[in-house]
Formats: structure tokens, C-alpha cells, sequence
């Protein structure tokens, strides 16, 4: 761990001593899941945590490295844009919905694996290594194998760190062409109102569950991360507990 991580540690572990939000506590006993949950807004200046020994702590990320591998992908122009048909292999996969052509958008969408695979192999481990160091991006870390590190590998990411990047992402901060960053921003898209827009993606690795993004409202723009002991039968409540911590906290 280098000194600049250590450093951005203690200063996290700090400020979250005294943030501590046992509201939210409710909502976690509701689902009986032990997890975390963080909610920032923009400037930092409202911050609202749950389980905060846990939110410093590292977990696979699972398919919520999607949204800097798709950014990677398209800077190294593994692929073009969100349209650019990503051809099936022809292999029948579990999911039904991965048994077919894709795009970026549906690939993110339907958390389309195998084309993030073949995104993996053409990317190569030494240059993921060198945009995690980049954009200081978890540990750094991938793992033995370049096409399911972010599954079973080495890298570990924290609900904060979660919270951290996504501010970069938003405020076009990431050392990535402003089309590209402009991209990944739509197809993230899951939800539009009148009164808010959610940009979020979910991840699972068989054991932690995350649901992470950002919702721009009229009043402000909050970013939230949720990460949480899951089965795959309880999968739905990673979105439930965010959108209900959201509303205790009259962010929507």
C-alpha cells in the first residue's frame, strides 16, 4: 500500500468515526443482510453511512468494474461505441439473455460477461494495471487470470473508494477521452423520472452483492454504494436498499 493510499485511509476512517447512521440500520434488518452502505453528495458536505468499519474495507467488485473496463475498452478501442455489435460466440451461457448478439448498452445492462472477457483478452493485464495505478482505482490489483479478475482475482475495491471514482466519472476527472466518458455515463442509465435520473450497476461475485452509481436530482447530484453479504436469492435487495435509503433521506 503506498504512502498516498495510507494517507487517504486515515483521513477516511476519521471522518467516518463520527458519520455513523443508524437509521439506516433499519433497512439492512428488514432485508437480513450484513452490508454497508455510503451516500455522499457531491461536495461532500452531507454524508450518510452505515456500517462504517465496513465501508473502508476492501471486496472484489465483481461486475461493477464494468463501468472503468468500459472505459477502458473504448480508449484502447477494443470496441468503437455503445453500438457497435459485439458478436455471440454461439455458447449457450446461463442466462438467456447473454445468448445472443450485443451492444455496450445491452452488455452493461444484462451484466453480458463473456463480452467483457473478450474486452479482457485484447486489453491485456499490464495495461489494466497501469490505468488502476492511473486512476488510483482499489488496490491496483488484477490477478492470475485477465479475464475474471474482477470476479475471483486479486483486486479489491471499497464502498468509499466506490463513492470516489464514481465523483471522478461524474466530474469528467478520469484520464479518458470526454466521448467515452460521455458514453459509459448514458448506458449506465437505469431509471428516468421527472424528478430524478439513476445511473447505477449492480455486481455480484457469489458472495458480495454491490449496487453503486449516482442520482441527479433538481436539488443536487448524491452518489451512494452499497455492498452486501448476499445469496443469489436475496439479489434483489441491493437495488431495494439503496432506493429505500434514498427516500428515508429525502434525496428522491
Amino acid at each position: 500500500m503506498n504512502f498516498k493510499r495510507v494517507i487517504l485511509l486515515i483521513s477516511t476512517i476519521l471522518s467516518l468515526a463520527v458519520a455513523q447512521d443508524n437509521d439506516l440500520a433499519s433497512i439492512f434488518d428488514k432485508s437480513k443482510l450484513k452490508g454497508t452502505i455510503v451516500i455522499s453528495a457531491l461536495n461532500n458536505d452531507i454524508k450518510y453511512i452505515y456500517n462504517n468499519q465496513r465501508a473502508v474495507k476492501g471486496y472484489i467488485p465483481a461486475s461493477t468494474f464494468k463501468i472503468i473496463n468500459t472505459l477502458i475498452a473504448l480508449e484502447e478501442k477494443v470496441i468503437k461505441d455503445e453500438n457497435e455489435i459485439i458478436k455471440w460466440d454461439g455458447k449457450v451461457r446461463s442466462y438467456s439473455s447473454w445468448n445472443k448478439d450485443q451492444t455496450l448498452q445491452s452488455a452493461i445492462s444484462v451484466s453480458c460477461i463473456w463480452c467483457y472477457q473478450k474486452f479482457a483478452q485484447e486489453i491485456g493485464n499490464d495495461k489494466y494495471l497501469t490505468y488502476l495505478k492511473n486512476i488510483n482505482y482499489g488496490n491496483h490489483k488484477t490477478g492470475s487470470n485477465v479475464t475474471t479478475f474482477w470476479l475471483d482475482g486479486d483486486i479489491k475495491i471499497s464502498a468509499v473508494e466506490q463513492i470516489e471514482f464514481l465523483k471522478k466519472l461524474y466530474k469528467n476527472e478520469l484520464p479518458f477521452k470526454q466521448r467515452y466518458i460521455d458514453i459509459t455515463k448514458k448506458i449506465l442509465t437505469v431509471e428516468q423520472t421527472e424528478n430524478y435520473i439513476i445511473k447505477a450497476k449492480t455486481g455480484f461475485s457469489g458472495k458480495i452483492g454491490w449496487y453503486v452509481g449516482y442520482v441527479e436530482t433538481k436539488n443536487g447530484v448524491w452518489f451512494f454504494a452499497l455492498n452486501a453479504d448476499v445469496t443469489k436469492d436475496k439479489l434483489k435487495y441491493r437495488k431495494q436498499i439503496v432506493m429505500d435509503a434514498l427516500k428515508m433521506k429525502n434525496i428522491i
